[in-house]
């Protein structure tokens, strides 16, 4: 390329760039050839006067370096007016302690031009980039002087990789977040846009195009339950930050393992995309056998592992003929005769033409071979659902016969033969590691009963900031789950002790409720035989008809809607001795919540009773006592009867959550009764406040549904913070004694 040049010309072009470091004598002459074979002859000369300009800003050879080189390639993308704008931003960077951030910028700046190809997209990126620059380099912890960003260089090292994954939209919502949050803490703030915290990657998943496995785990926890009759918690990995090696579904003793993230794809959209791996995985799980893998060659478990997988999908496809249309539309479709032996492996790509045509109904083959092995497949299914050893030996059988000289090579053909919903068969390989270290004879951990794993997948909520008046998205995991029973005996004998007061809140009650009743006909069910409708039935019957078996009848109140959900604060400081009695405050509330229960029983309210407690956001507990549509029975009692308490209070997780199932409610009033001994707190939270206004901005939110918020608080200190939380919506109990009598009057004085 660069013969076309001669020695007189490149000389002149280097003594015009009148630099002189040594470095740029190994690329220049590749460069010269690059630039004046694409730019103009205008842009050329453009190009060589920012260069000399580069060369001589005193900021050492890697500017300069890398506009040679990055410079003729942005350019075909953008064009050669986008050169002013560049330049115009690299002035502004040098003119600010961030001078070291040039060469990052620079270096970054093709990647980047191939994400945003026009010239309004790439003024918007370096309108976002002094953005960055300004916001986070006129001042620290408050001092207003200058600063280099401690983030600066590391937003562009992460740019293309960016891009990659977000709209420019989204890259400025992501940048603005961090901008808002992390601005005056620099350690923080590099390890946000270098993508190294957890508040960082779950921003940047909150602003990415296509499906989140985060806002679907419902949806797909019940699709296992219901098509395969498994529950396995679905925890999320990253596709974002392993450029290098991109994993793959998976699933172990801990749960089933997908990507954060799935786009539509070949007419599939991403829930489906999930639901085919899920599939994938559960057939292996239903069908599968670990077998031992020391016995066999890399290429002989390749081959055991395409079969497998056609296998356990054929099965699936038994039970549900569906998911053939997924399956092919996802399946890559390697073209025969793509690969060349003479220079690649072609072992992958004949397996991916194998597992293509076992995939699809049996069809004739152009291919003999093909033919004959998908038939022997077949055969082998006719006779049952086979084993993982029968496959294993057509698999080796297969692999036999097949073989080529030009599979040994190092080169492997990998084009058209990823099938990425399918998870990567660890599970189905044992292996014989006993032997006579030291470490072969310890004990394997056990998990203790408190690590218990959860059943259900975790629900995700934000948290709100107030240093920086904004909620940080997805930041507390809050995992649900029935609450254990003990002996509804206990709660009976609990109602027997406070009998008198039964009996006075009785009186009470039967005040509330509604007199104004609505009978209901034409029940199978009731509490009562309607006997028209009873006395025709007969007449039918004996007449030969067929009777109508709704013969009951039952009532309905009609001037009472109120629906009620009791959060209880289930902390560790329950535990202790109430003032002035011999009970812990955990058995007064026992007793207290077992009233209440009872009370609005007899009212008829639905009612809801869940419990909470935290160990850090990452480990929000939420305890389901009784359900809206439980009755006041002895599995709601054997559930109070167990009830403990431990670990700490954040309280604005579980508050959202609370309010997710009330809202479904079809009642006129709803209220959110929260009883609790004291001030949200967590173990991974320094700032007191922090959790408190979390608390505030939770009922706010809360309000603005439509539900009412109202707190019962045992802590005699509680009006410095319950006010801040709930406004007037609370009630302070100095005499905790008193909570089982003041605890179901509270509740009729709210609902009258």
């Amino acid at each position: 390329m660069t013969s076309a040049i001669s020695p007189e010309q490149l000389h002149s072009w280097r003594k015009q760039l009148d630099c002189g470091f040594a470095q740029i004598d190994a690329i220049f002459a590749d460069c010269m050839a690059e630039a004046s074979t694409q730019l103009s002859a205008e842009g050329f000369d453009d190009y060589l006067r920012e260069a000399r300009f580069l060369g001589k800003m005193g900021r050492g050879p890697e500017p300069v370096l890398n506009f040679l080189q990055e410079w003729p390639p942005v350019q075909q993308q953008v064009g050669e007016d986008a050169l002013s704008p560049v330049m115009a931003a690299v002035k502004l960077i040098n003119k600010s302690p961030n001078s070291k951030a040039i060469a990052p910028f620079l270096q970054s700046l093709a990647a980047v031009a191939r994400r945003l190809p026009t010239q309004t997209q790439l003024q918007h990126y370096l309108d976002l980039s002094l953005l960055l620059m300004e916001r986070t380099s006129s001042s620290i912890h408050g001092v207003h002087k200058s600063y280099p960003s401690p983030s600066l260089d590391a937003f562009f090292d992460k740019a293309p990789l960016l891009l990659g994954v977000l709209s420019l939209q989204g890259l400025s919502n992501w940048v603005n977040y961090g901008i808002r949050n992390y601005s005056y803490h620099p350690e923080q703030q590099r390890d946000y846009f270098s993508l190294n915290s957890a508040d960082s990657r779950a921003v940047l998943q909150r602003e990415r195009h296509g499906t989140l496995l985060m806002d679907n785990t419902r949806r797909l926890d019940l699709y296992l339950k219901a098509l395969w009759q498994m529950s396995e918690v679905l925890v999320p990995y990253s596709t974002t930050f392993d450029v290098q090696h991109q994993p793959m579904p998976y699933f172990d003793a801990l749960g089933i393992r997908l990507p954060d993230v799935y786009d539509e794809r070949a007419g599939i959209s991403g829930l489906d995309r999930y639901r085919a791996a899920l599939a994938h995985i559960a057939a292996h799980r239903r069908w599968s056998t670990p077998i031992f893998a020391d016995n066999f060659s890399p290429a002989q478990r390749l081959a055991i592992e395409c079969f497998e997988d056609a296998r356990v999908e054929a099965l699936a496809l038994r039970h549900y003929p569906g998911l053939r249309r997924i399956f092919a539309a996802l399946h890559p479709i390697p073209l025969e005769g793509a690969c060349n032996p003479a220079t690649h492996s072609c072992l992958r790509h004949r397996l991916a033409l194998l597992s293509r045509a076992l995939l699809m109904p049996p069809k004739r083959f152009e291919s003999p071979q093909l033919q004959d092995w998908v038939q022997r497949f077949h055969a082998l299914l006719a006779l049952g659902e086979s084993s993982t050893s029968e496959i294993a030996s057509l698999a080796l059988s297969y692999l036999g016969k097949t073989r080529l000289q030009s599979d040994q090579l190092p080169d492997t053909w990998f084009t058209d033969t990823e099938v990425d919903y399918r998870d990567d068969n660890r599970h189905l390989w044992r292996f014989h590691e006993l032997s006579d270290d030291e470490e072969s004879f310890e004990h394997p951990k056990q998990t203790p009963p408190e690590q218990e794993l959860k059943t259900l997948p975790p629900r995700h909520y934000p948290e709100w900031d107030y240093t920086s008046q904004t909620l940080r998205p997805d930041w507390v995991s809050l995992y649900e789950r029935l609450h254990p029973s003990g002996n509804a005996a206990d709660i009976d004998a609990l109602l027997t002790k406070h009998s008198a007061l039964s009996k006075r809140l009785k009186r009470l009650l039967d005040l509330l409720k509604p007199q104004d009743k609505v009978r209901v006909r034409y029940q199978e069910d009731g509490s009562e035989l309607d006997l028209d409708v009873a006395i025709r039935s007969l007449i039918d019957l004996k007449s030969g008809s067929q009777p109508d078996v709704r013969i009951n009848m039952s009532h309905k109140t009609d001037g009472r809607s109120i629906a009620v959900t009791l959060l209880l604060d289930l902390s560790q400081s329950l535990n202790e001795r109430a003032r002035g009695s011999e009970q812990t405050v955990l058995q007064l509330s026992q007793e207290a919540v077992a009233l209440l229960a009872w009370a609005v029983q007899q009212l008829g309210d639905p009612l809801a009773i869940a419990g909470f407690h935290s160990n850090t956001r990452h480990d929000v507990r939420y305890l389901h006592l009784k359900g809206f549509g439980e009755s006041w029975g002895d599995s709601v009692k054997a559930r109070l009867a167990a009830m403990q308490a431990g670990y700490s209070t954040r309280m604005g997780a579980a508050l959202r959550h609370a309010a997710r199932t009330l809202s479904t409610q079809q009642a006129d009033k709803k209220l959110l009764l929260v009883l609790t001994d004291g001030q949200p707190a967590d173990i991974d939270v320094k700032d007191e406040q922090l959790l408190i206004e979390d608390a505030h901005q939770a009922v706010r939110d809360l309000d603005n549904q439509g539900i009412f918020t109202y707190c019962i608080n045992l802590d005699a200190a509680a009006d410095s913070y319950v006010s801040h939380i709930f406004g007037r919506h609370y009630t302070v109990i100095d005499n905790i004694a008193r909570l089982p009598e003041q605890l179901p009057k509270l509740f009729m004085a709210l609902t009258r």
